[in-house]
């Protein structure tokens, strides 16, 4: 499969990722919480790594480096979905308690307090309210994460043909 089909593919899985992200939200009433919104803006990313390099249709060096661009991006999709898995894991005793709304935090708080706010998570991110085949949507969004990172490696390390 040629490197310019898996970025359009890429591209329009995090297109529908996002969808499926906004369906649970408008449509089934499942508000989310600033992890998951973290996790989103990490699909987002993804998607434009994806996009500019099907536009851009580079040669090998160009696929190494959208490649690694990708495969850190689902990285760090990854560990924000680890540590949502996480806090939906703790012990009803060890969830920490709720605390304000992303939207607000980013109006009232310093960028970095917001960061760290998000990340400590809170008691909304512990709460299951969809679960699917045993996986809630932050265990989901972690297997996705992971085969990114795997096709975004190989993009990055395959080899090209020298008439690309």
């Amino acid at each position: 499969m040629s490197h310019r089909i898996i970025y359009l593919i890429g591209f329009l899985g995090c297109i529908i990722l996002i969808a499926i992200a906004l369906y649970f939200q408008y449509v089934d009433d499942l508000e989310p919480c600033p992890l998951c919104i973290v996790q989103r803006v990490f699909f987002v990313l993804i998607g434009l790594i994806c996009l500019v390099a099907f536009v851009h249709n580079p040669k090998s060096w160009g696929n190494k480096i959208y490649g690694i661009l990708g495969a850190i991006s689902a990285a760090a999709g990854a560990a924000v979905a680890t540590r949502h898995v996480w806090l939906q894991n703790l012990p009803p005793e060890q969830v920490p308690e709720c605390g304000p709304g992303l939207e607000y935090m980013m109006r009232v708080f310093p960028l970095r307090k917001v960061v760290d706010m998000v990340f400590t998570g809170s008691g909304e991110c512990a709460e299951v309210a969809w679960r699917f085949l045993g996986l809630t949507i932050p265990g989901w969004t972690l297997v996705v994460y992971i085969g990114i990172a795997c096709v975004a490696l190989y993009q990055a390390f395959r080899k090209y043909p020298r008439n690309l």
